[in-house]
């Protein structure tokens, strides 16, 4: 992961992540994103590493994967153009609350709309409550090239 550095052009989610994990979750979209990743850099809420290593766990406990792949991939996953940001935890309580709380989302996914509102930039995911959220309050989907 890097640093955010401003020269970001698309949030993304855990579960547009995960599907490049699992491949039976992976769809056209999901692949075009990944590709777009060659030129363009993502930004992530501080959540997103915790949310992704959850999904690890889960899909090792569910027999779905194993900590050796786990491992492999997350070295890729490390590689890619994806910035952390850092400013997620301070705006937990305000805006992000009200955000979830004003259009039926968990705080997680609330914490994607507001970064994706912060830095004007669209969402990448696979949520349908998530892309009807963003809809609502002017977050444009990412649209790969």
């Amino acid at each position: 992961m890097q640093p955010a550095d401003g020269s970001e052009t698309l949030v993304i989610d855990c579960s547009l992540t995960m599907a490049w994990y699992f491949k039976d979750e992976a769809t056209p979209y999901t692949t075009a994103v990944r590709a777009a990743l060659a030129t363009e850099r993502a930004i992530v809420p501080s959540l997103w590493s915790l949310e992704v290593a959850n999904v690890l766990l889960m899909g090792e406990r569910r027999k779905r994967s194993t900590q050796a792949k786990a491992a492999k991939w997350l070295q890729f996953l490390s590689l890619l153009p994806i910035a952390i940001d850092p400013e997620t935890s301070f705006r937990a309580f305000d805006p992000i609350l009200g955000l979830a709380r004003a259009n039926a989302l968990t705080a997680y996914d609330a914490a994607y709309l507001d970064l994706a509102l912060r830095k004007g930039l669209p969402l990448a995911t696979l949520d349908n409550d998530l892309k009807k959220a963003a809809g609502a309050v002017g977050v444009a989907l990412y649209a790969p090239p």
